[in-house]
């Protein structure tokens, strides 16, 4: 979970914890970053916007750490939830443009964050 606000924070552990997660928490874009590189993880929610590094600018990063593994014959694609107070029209293909594979407005409900974890582990991690 990469989500620099601490309530947020507290929100998404607590309901991430009831669906059976365990959880990862990286306080801005950069820390994303680096879990990354040290640890496996299977999905990544990240919010869009961040101090130090936001969440567009994060999946690039991830996105071009794949892309390195993949040259060298490692196949790794993982899921990136965009969860973003920025629900303007447009901010959905903005955030998906960016290489992020779903997109869910805060205030997250529960059932919604529940379906779109499912979907992704089912789409990346079959």
């Amino acid at each position: 979970l990469a989500e620099d606000n601490q309530m947020n924070q507290k929100v998404a552990v607590s309901m991430l914890k009831k669906m059976g997660h365990t959880i990862t928490i990286a306080n801005n874009g950069k820390e994303a970053v680096v879990a990354f590189q040290k640890e496996t993880f299977d999905l990544i929610l990240m919010d869009g916007n961040m101090p130090v590094m936001d969440g567009m600018e994060a999946t690039a990063a991830i996105r071009k750490i794949e892309k390195v593994k993949h040259s060298k014959g490692i196949h790794t694609h993982i899921p990136i939830v965009a969860l973003t107070a920025n629900a303007m029209k447009g901010d959905r293909e903005k955030f998906l443009a960016a290489g992020m594979d779903d997109y869910l407005s805060k205030p997250i409900k529960r059932e919604m964050l529940g379906e779109v974890i499912h979907r992704c582990l089912e789409q990346f991690n079959p």
